[in-house]
């Protein structure tokens, strides 16, 4: 069949404009064409997604001049700049110092200036048996916070003045002489005396002046 004689025998199927427009209506206004829109916010995210693409793309800088180069680097080193002025530079961790151990068999973990703040005060009242055993408790823990010694929980005084001779050698007489009054006051009940209370004092001041020697044991 020739092509003029199929199209006369369709032309009675074929819609006028005025049809073919109403029926196009018709056939999109039909729900199911309607839910394969994009709703307002796939609308929304699509022109967000657009603006991010657009200001994160690297232009092309080959037609540009090195004025312009420069400029675009000023403006790089101005945003790193504010981002570190709004939000920090990184910082590395900070490992929390650790607790203060027990002192020879006490659960004493009072700071270095705390003990001889209270060692000063029972020297003032002339409780020297209290003034002595707090002055030394303060050798050792200032010997501690500073890491020249790592005494563990429950070792002797005789213990930790061993340790403290090795970071220290020039001590190690006046830290065996304080250890002996230190346990004849808290342990032998001999009484402390204003003489006994200035030799630990006078070690503790030398203790803070002096640095450890190279080949000193931490």
């Amino acid at each position: 069949m020739s092509p003029a004689a199929l199209a006369a025998a369709f032309a009675p199927l074929l819609p006028d404009p005025d049809q073919a427009q109403e029926w196009a209506e018709r056939e999109l206004g039909d729900p199911s064409y309607q839910a394969a829109e994009p709703s307002i916010i796939d609308r929304a995210a699509q022109a967000v997604t657009r603006f991010l693409d657009d200001l994160l793309r690297i232009p092309n800088t080959d037609g540009w001049g090195p004025a312009a180069l420069i400029v675009l680097a000023v403006l790089l080193v101005a945003a790193i700049v504010v981002g570190i002025l709004i939000w920090g530079r990184p910082r590395r961790s900070v490992r929390a110092a650790p607790a203060a151990r027990a002192l020879f068999d006490d659960d004493d973990t009072r700071s270095a200036e705390q003990l001889r703040a209270e060692a000063e005060a029972a020297a003032r009242r002339g409780a020297w048996d209290d003034a002595v055993v707090l002055r030394f408790r303060a050798v050792a823990r200032g010997l501690s916070e500073r890491g020249l010694v790592d005494p563990p929980p429950g070792a002797t005084v005789r213990a930790f003045a061993r340790e403290a001779a090795r970071a220290l050698p020039a001590l190690a007489e006046g830290l065996e002489t304080a250890a002996t009054t230190f346990d004849d006051v808290r342990y032998l009940r001999r009484p402390g005396t204003a003489q006994s209370y200035r030799l630990i004092l006078d070690l503790d001041d030398t203790a803070v002046r002096t640095r450890p020697t190279p080949m000193g044991t931490l």
